[in-house]
């Protein structure tokens, strides 16, 4: 915030989460600024909610006619608050000035400000409200809040020029800031893409641009290495063990405590040993299914796009931890490594044979048995190309994956400097007076040539 300037003179606004404010700024409630609107029905308008902090349609297929009857109208440049269940969602943004004509749940909370308001200020006023103090207020089990224990809050409310000003300033910098984050996520999206591109190319093709092809028989396989062969993996198993499931504390263990594995411990090729859960009792263990170095794991069950996840133990769990009855470990033959068939079943190749199995079954919980595993064909080089694709793929994927994890740093910074953004000038600790909109520059400028 150093570029921007600060107010001349500041005064204690006694409300914790605006802290100092300009001393000009006058002393305001919500309620008396801002209105509930009566609830009113409106069948001929689409279905809404909240959702990041916008008003958006929402999906009609599962609404019956009689419960979006029960719905009330929300208007284009109304206020729409969601004041439902904030201590199992503190990260949610719950009020939008709404941008589109909708019907939305009558949970929700409908608002008119006061027409001398400023309602692009009043959007930021809100939504600070929001992330700094509203998830304080309310009660009851799924504590939710009412117009009143909003209407009741206290605030300090600038002119009618600086809310303009303010207003304007936190659309246009915050606009800038979500198209960082939307190249950021792009980013990370592509390096995704590649990242899979890489193990699909290396455990099909191999590393030799020059090796032989031939035709696998295969029609989603295509072209492989001649001298690579073609297995169910039946062929090059010794067995397959399903792990259990004794109750558990959903927290991980102690060094003094045993554990079992969560299916979120392997995810995308990676092994996470803190995802487990603690014994009740030590006697629960059963030592057959102790998660060892080494071990390829394959999760039993997940959504048809998650299941079948695998990866190899490269870290061994600080204490003794079983597998769950959701993970499948897979005892191999000596002439293969266990990375290289990991690597296999995350690729296209191995997704593809994983969900048309996993296609038939629950949307929402989709599983794979032991005997659809030994039916996924495999290609399969020799052992010493096995390992050279795992070495060469190890190396790739780190350092695509460094850069992913770069990105994330960078989006979590850039959101950080946001929210600190809408904080700073939504209370008074920059003066916005004097910045200037570039937009209407530029489009003066469009106006003046075409004149």
């Amino acid at each position: 915030m150093a570029k921007y300037q600060k107010y001349a003179e500041y005064k204690d606004s006694e409300i914790v989460w605006m802290g100092n404010v300009p001393s000009h700024w006058t002393s305001e409630r919500f309620k008396w600024l801002l209105t509930e609107k009566l609830k009113t029905s409106n069948c001929d308008l689409p279905a809404g909610s909240i959702s990041f902090g916008e008003v958006v349609y929402k999906n009609e297929d599962n609404l019956s006619p009689d419960t979006k009857a029960s719905y009330q109208e929300v208007l284009k440049d109304e206020f729409l608050i969601n004041p439902l269940n904030l201590n199992y969602d503190l990260k949610s943004l719950r009020t939008a000035l709404s941008k589109i004509n909708v019907v939305v749940s009558t949970g929700y909370i409908v608002l008119h400000c006061n027409k001398s308001l400023d309602k692009k200020y009043v959007r930021w006023l809100l939504h600070e409200f929001d992330v700094s103090h509203m998830k304080t207020l309310g009660a009851g089990v799924r504590q939710t809040v009412n117009f009143s224990d909003i209407a009741n809050c206290y605030f300090y409310l600038p002119t009618n020029i600086e809310q303009k000003k303010i207003g304007e300033f936190l659309d246009n910098e915050t606009a800038k800031i979500d198209t960082l984050i939307a190249k950021q996520e792009k980013l990370i999206e592509l390096l995704k893409e590649k990242r899979q591109a890489v193990i699909s190319h290396a455990v099909t093709k191999g590393l030799n641009l020059n090796a032989p092809m031939k035709d696998s028989g295969v029609e989603w396989l295509g072209e492989v290495p001649e001298h690579w062969k073609i297995f169910n993996i039946q062929r090059i198993l010794n067995f397959i063990e399903q792990g259990s499931s004794p109750v558990a504390q959903n927290q991980t263990p102690q060094d003094d405590e045993y554990g079992v594995l969560k299916i979120s411990a392997v995810k995308k090729g990676k092994f996470f040993p803190n995802e487990s859960k603690t014994l009740d009792y030590k006697s629960q263990l059963e030592t057959k299914y102790i998660v060892h170095l080494g071990d390829l794991l394959v999760t039993r069950a997940n959504t048809p796009q998650l299941v079948a996840d695998a990866c190899v133990v490269n870290t061994e769990p600080t204490s003794p931890t079983m597998m769950c009855d959701l993970i499948y470990r897979l005892n191999t033959i000596s002439d293969i490594k266990k990375e290289f068939l990991c690597y296999w079943l995350l690729s296209n190749s191995g997704r593809t044979q994983i969900e048309l199995d996993a296609r038939g079954s629950s949307m929402t919980m989709a599983k794979v048995s032991q005997s659809h595993i030994k039916a996924w064909k495999v290609v399969l080089p020799p052992l010493k190309e096995q390992n050279d694709i795992v070495i060469y793929l190890d190396y790739k994927l780190k350092e695509i994956d460094r850069l992913i994890d770069k990105s994330m740093v960078t989006i979590k910074l850039i959101q950080e400097r946001r929210t600190a953004l809408i904080s700073a000038a939504v209370t008074g600790k920059v003066d916005v007076r004097n910045w200037q909109n570039p937009n209407k520059n530029n489009n003066q400028d469009n106006m003046e040539l075409s004149a």
